[in-house]
Parts: structure tokens; sequence; C-alpha cells
């Protein structure tokens, strides 16, 4: 990269507007000659050079000179908010009811919202937020955000660093607050000083000049917000691993034990009890809600065991389980244990636990019992042997039972609401079954010919907890990078970078000032400064020239 030389003597990289030591206008980056002599400084960046300003040859100079763009960034959050926006409009895939038509997200979208919904789900707006493009316009954010604060923090930091009191006549005649006073006192200066330190300015002396600056901190407000928002994205993406997040819905059953998922089996819940309470049908506040719905819910509570399986990393043993948590989880009131939370989310109540079947002569009007057997409805046997010298075989099983557009049976869920069943009954010393439909209200002879009948005899019921687990270690990220991106909020707006110069001029001194924002209270603090004093109060350049 080619050097430039300033009259000071000092060597400037390509790309510098002012001088680094003088602060003299670089000719050629920012012009001083003929109308523009008067023309204000460009102080962005106090002038120095920019890498994306100055390497511009290489796949990586562009590379890094596109990302440091403000421009590009602004439009890859733009994208972002519009994606975002999009993802809003209907409920997350995570967010599906548990007590929806159908969980599968194919069959729910079309289901709930019609053909925008297929729409939706085909165009993968379903799990946003998880998906590899969102996650890449994220990174991109990331990277932008990189690469326009090193940019422009890193030339920034050394300019400021190795500013000098001493000031090129052209640098300061072109600030925005400027005054010549021809004939100074010593004594006036020395007061000019002591005012200055007053008004908690930093004095730096060099041969005669002086450069008063305070708050120079604020100007890395911007960069810290920087930092925050990079610690947000950062966040963001971690939530997308189970290791960082983890939201599980889980159906447990009374009395069932079961592992929790996202746990790896490490972990298993019991659910001892259900217990549903209502409000009084008498109150007042509830009666046309409790005409409508039946009954209103005040409190729903499961009262679980958790375990932990102490041999988990054992193959194939049998899990040993080690009670660490007795609870009652209700509504705004979760379980914590090893930081897991559970919470209380649904329930189901009357699901079906399992049902008793007779076999009978077909046409015995007494239906006199020849044999019977048992289907646990959440774990069924594929054949049952009776005593009686039947045979069952469960070829095939709907444990929530409807017929789809074609007529065909079809589950709706997976869970035992309104069990089906086509069951083959072998009589005793027979090859050849008998086919049999039945379920809840319907017994069905399939092929008309049946001579034996099987009739629901009996069955149970229970109540269904429904639970989340949640384990969220990406809160204390989010937590942080919003108390980063405050620090940087009130830093760069509640405080100012403010200089003045005062150099030498014969008998008389130049008299200039800059500031980031805020030119009133600046001019305030000089005019403070040099009250009772022949120094001339300075002007504002750029109110006379509008």
């Amino acid at each position: 990269m080619n050097k430039i030389k300033c009259e000071c003597g000092h060597i400037n990289p390509e790309g510098t507007v002012l001088c680094e030591a003088c602060g003299k206008p670089i000719e050629g980056n920012q012009h001083i000659d003929g109308n523009d002599q008067k023309k204000l400084l460009n102080m962005r960046y106090d002038g120095t050079a920019r890498r994306s300003q100055t390497y511009r040859k290489s796949f990586i100079d562009k590379t890094w000179s596109f990302f440091s763009s403000v421009k590009v960034g602004v439009w890859l959050i733009v994208l972002a908010l519009v994606a975002s926006m999009f993802g809003t409009i209907f409920p997350q895939e995570q967010f599906i009811p548990p007590n929806a038509i159908s969980r599968d997200p194919a069959v729910f979208y079309e289901g709930t919202y019609g053909w925008i919904g297929k729409i939706y789900y085909l165009l993968g707006f379903h799990h946003m937020y998880s998906s590899w493009w969102y996650l890449v316009l994220l990174g991109l954010i990331g990277v932008s955000l990189v690469i326009c604060s090193l940019d422009r923090f890193v030339p920034l930091y050394k300019a400021l660093k190795i500013q000098k009191p001493k000031r090129h006549e052209t640098f300061l005649n072109r600030q925005r607050l400027f005054s010549e006073t021809e004939e100074v006192a010593e004594s006036e200066l020395t007061q000019v000083i002591e005012r200055l330190k007053k008004k908690r300015y930093k004095i730096t002396e060099e041969n005669g000049h002086i450069l008063a600056e305070k708050g120079r901190f604020s100007r890395w407000g911007p960069y810290v917000n920087h930092i925050g928002l990079i610690i947000i994205l950062l966040a963001a993406i971690l939530r997308t691993t189970p290791i960082m997040f983890t939201d599980e819905y889980i159906w447990v059953r009374e009395g069932e034990t079961l592992v929790i998922p996202g746990t790896n089996s490490e972990y298993y819940i019991e659910n001892k009890d259900f217990i549903l309470e209502t409000h009084d049908p008498e109150d007042e506040r509830f009666k046309d809600a409790i005409a409508s719905e039946g009954a209103v819910a005040s409190n729903f509570q499961t009262d679980v065991v958790v375990y932990k399986a102490v041999n988990n990393d054992v193959p194939g043993a049998e899990p040993e389980l080690e009670e660490i948590l007795s609870d009652s989880i209700q509504m705004n009131n979760p379980a914590k244990f090893d930081g897991y939370t559970l919470y209380q989310s649904g329930y189901q109540q009357n699901e079906f636990t399992n049902m008793s079947f007779k076999i009978h002569e077909m046409n015995d009007e007494n239906e006199e019992e020849l044999d019977s057997f048992t289907i646990n409805l959440t774990d069924p046997e594929q054949e049952y042997e009776l005593d009686g010298g039947f045979r069952v075989v469960l070829d095939q099983y709907y444990p929530d039972y409807y017929l789809d557009d074609n007529g065909i049976p079809a589950s709706e869920t997976n869970y035992p609401r309104n069990p089906a069943f086509v069951l083959l009954v072998y009589p005793p010393g027979s090859d050849s079954p008998e086919v049999s439909f039945l379920g809840i209200g319907r017994n069905i002879d399939a092929t008309g010919e049946n001579n034996f009948k099987v009739s629901i005899q009996d069955f149970e019921t229970h109540d269904v907890s429904g639970l989340t687990l949640r384990v969220d270690h990406t809160l204390i990220f989010f937590g942080l990078g919003a108390a980063i991106f405050m620090i940087g909020v009130v830093q760069g707006m509640y405080w100012q970078h403010r200089r003045i110069w005062i150099n030498p001029k014969g008998k008389g001194i130049l008299l200039a000032g800059h500031t980031n924002k805020n030119w009133f209270s600046l001019s305030k603090d000089i005019e403070y400064a040099i009250e009772n004093t022949n120094i001339k109060m300075v002007e504002d350049r750029q109110e006379l020239d509008e």
C-alpha cells in the first residue's frame, strides 16, 4: 500500500483524510483549494484510513469492503425482521397445541388454516427460527457487525491515541467552532487552563500548544452496542442446539413411569396423581364460561416423582432409578431439578387404559362367555393365547379412530382416545381366522360368516398430564448482551467527546473546538473558560453558513 508523507514529516497510510500527526488535510482526499478553503473538515474517525477504503484488490479485500458497509448491515437486519414477521403469522411447530387435531405439521397447518397454512408449511416457515437459512442470515448480521466495528474502531483508536496538541493551522480554522485572537496575555491562558480543568477537561501541553479533552470514552458507545448485539446473535444461534436449549412436551399417564425426552435417558418421571379442580357453577364470574364449556378449571396439577438413572452409562443395563424430586406441578408453579424445569401445560381426562373383551357365539342371545382377554391400549400385544383355546391376533389398531377423506380407517393421534381394532379370531383347533372390526359403538362382522362374536366387556380409564420440559442456558447470554447493549446506549447518548485546541500564533492564539454532538454545551464550556479575558469567543461556522 502506498504511503502519504505530510509536510510535517509524518508518514500516513493511503486513504488518510487528515494527517495523523498535525491534522493537515491530505490533498486529493479532502481538498483545500479554491472555494473549499472554508469548508468544514470531515472529522469522521478523525480522518484516518479505513481498511475497506484502501485495500480493494483481492477477494478478501472485496468481501471486507462489502460487509463493512452500513447499508449492507441495515439490509441484512431488515431481511431478518421481515423473515421474523412471517414466522409469527402462525404458531411455530414446537407451539402446536397439545390438544390439536394432529401434531403432525403437514396435517395441522392445512387442517387448521387451509391452503394458506399448507403453503406456510411447504415454504418451511413452520420451523423458521431453527432453519439453516435463518441461522445463516443471523450469522451474516454478526459478520457485518464485527467487520463494521473493526473497520472503524481500530483506525479511530489509533488516531485518538497519537493525537497531539499542536495542529496545523488549516485544521484549526476549518473546525466548526473557531476564533483567532491577535494578542493574549500569558496569565489569561493560565486562567483558561484552570477553568477547563474545573470542567474536568484533561489538559495536554506541548511547546505552548494546548489540547483540552474530555469524554473520549463516549466514542466507543456504538462499538459497545455492537458487542452486545453480537452476544445476542450468538445466543440466538446457540438456542438451536440441544445442549443450550431444550423444549419437549411429554404426556404422562397416572401411575406411569417413563423416560423424560431431551435428557439422554438420564431422568425418569412418574405420575403419582393428577388433580383437577373446577370453579363453582354458582360463581357469577364464570357463569357464562361454565354454560358454554360445561366446566372451567380453577386448578390442575400433577403430583410427580423424578428419578435419575444412576447406571445410565452402562450399555444394555436396566436403569437403576434413584429418586431426586417429589413435587406437585401446578400452573405457574413448575418443578425444577438439575437445571431442568417442568411446567404443567395441559391434561386429557378419561383416556382409555385398557379394554376387556369376551368371545361368545354369534346367535347366543344370552351372550354366554366362551373366552375373554384384555388389551393394554398403550402397549398392546400382537397375539393373545386364551385359556378356552381361542387365539386372537391384533391385526390393526387405531388408538384414535376416524375415517379419512377416502373412507379409509386411520388414527388422528397415537393416544387411546377412541380406540378401534381389527381382530383375527382363531377358534380352537382352527387355522382359519374370523375377522371382526370393533370399537366404541361399533361391532362389525367383516365377512358376514362369523360363528363367534367379540364384544367389549369392560374398560378402565385414567387421566393424562401434559408437561413441558424446558432448559435454557442461553438466557444468561441474552441478558448479558442486552445489558452490554444498554451500557453502550447510555455511554454514547449521555456523554460527548469534546476537544478544545489552543495554538499560539505570534502574540495571539488560534482557538478551535470539536465534539461529536451537543455543540451548544461545548460553546458554553469555551465561553466559561475565556470569560473576563481578551480571547475572542468562537463562532459557530455552520450556523453562520445556514
